[in-house]
């Protein structure tokens, strides 16, 4: 089963959906809200913001009141959910009361500002959930409901099928993290041996061949596909392959070059993945960038906006980079890719 391929869910009741949202994100989240936008009964997509920060002003304590620029990030996550053309939502809140709250209503009025019905408005604190548009205590106690999403059905569907909900986004950071240790200086050695060889490669190159531009291109053709071919029948690259790798990625052409051939299938995450955790830092921005195309191609919106904080964390305003932030910024479907390579090009 590809990225591609997910498993389809049946959502019965609140306590499924609530269930449903983990998978869906791929972590569990916390201080967000959270936007389901349906086309008839299917999710076809979801929207996770952080809580803003309570503001503490004068003779109040902090955290008693909602953050001036709740209403501003409403207004955004409400512009990218109607881009999606979808004709319903559910909202939903996770964190405490006070935070909660505020921004939940805020983004129900952006959302009525748009012309997209809210379902359901809810919010979760630890073990229950409150609906915030329901007032019938016979149907909504003032306690809560309590759910326990570990043990529903639904939960238990979505692990056997494979699919992954981490304890929270952090847990997705550290899946990206670099190796360290004996694997970090491993790398380290590796990637000087591939910067003599670049070095070689270089000097043998014939004096049409100005600064040894097609031998790069050849070299890194050449690396690119190699590496796929390896991931793709299962196997896995050697650290010297990695760091000739990642060397050659600095060169655009190389690069764009593997651009042009990611998509969104497993193997190619497990490929790029791979590469950026091993990669040594100053090389880093390319196969992150490249991991969150392929992330952004596979539906994963959470993976690859880490993957893209990476690469801009070690070159601020790459611009491979720079740009699919403002893609999933703007909620851009990866529809709009379904011919690629062929009807676009990087």
């Amino acid at each position: 089963m590809t990225s591609n391929d997910r498993t389809l869910l049946s959502v019965r009741s609140t306590a499924d959906l609530l269930a449903a949202v983990p998978y869906l994100l791929g972590f569990h989240p916390a201080d967000s809200v959270v936007v389901i936008a349906l086309r008839g009964n299917r999710v076809v997509f979801v929207a996770r913001g952080d809580l803003p920060e309570p503001a503490a002003g004068p003779g109040s304590a902090a955290g008693s009141e909602p953050a001036a620029g709740a209403g501003g990030a409403a207004e955004q996550v409400a512009a990218v959910v109607a881009r999606q053309g979808v004709e319903t939502t559910t909202v939903i809140g996770y964190g405490e009361p006070a935070r909660v709250t505020p921004m939940v209503e805020a983004v129900i009025a952006a959302l009525g500002n748009v012309s997209l019905p809210v379902l359901e408005a809810l919010r979760v604190t630890g073990d229950r959930y409150w609906s915030q548009l329901c007032g019938d205590p016979g149907c909504c106690p003032p306690e809560g409901r309590p759910f326990d999403s570990s043990t529903s059905q639904l939960a238990a569907a979505a692990t056997y099928a494979g699919q992954v909900a981490l304890p929270d986004r952090d847990a997705l950071v550290r899946q990206l993290a670099p190796v360290d240790g004996a694997a970090r200086e491993a790398m380290r050695e590796a990637t000087r041996r591939a910067e003599a060889r670049l070095g070689a490669l270089l000097e043998k190159a014939p004096p049409g061949d100005l600064m040894g531009r097609r031998a790069l291109r050849r070299a890194g053709r050449s690396a690119v596909r190699g590496a796929l071919h390896r991931y793709r029948t299962g196997g896995q690259l050697t650290d010297e392959e990695v760091a000739w790798l990642s060397l050659l990625l600095v060169h655009l052409p190389v690069r764009d070059d593997a651009w042009q051939r990611t998509g969104g299938e497993d193997w190619q995450l497990a490929l790029w993945t791979d590469v950026l955790r091993r990669a040594e830092p100053d090389l880093v921005p390319a196969p992150a960038s490249l991991l969150g195309f392929a992330a952004w191609r596979a539906g994963l919106g959470a993976l690859a906006g880490v993957a893209v904080e990476r690469a801009l964390e070690a070159q601020p305003g790459y611009s491979f980079a720079e740009l699919l932030a403002e893609a999933l910024q703007a909620g851009i479907a990866p529809s709009v890719l379904d011919d690629w390579p062929g009807a676009i090009r990087p």
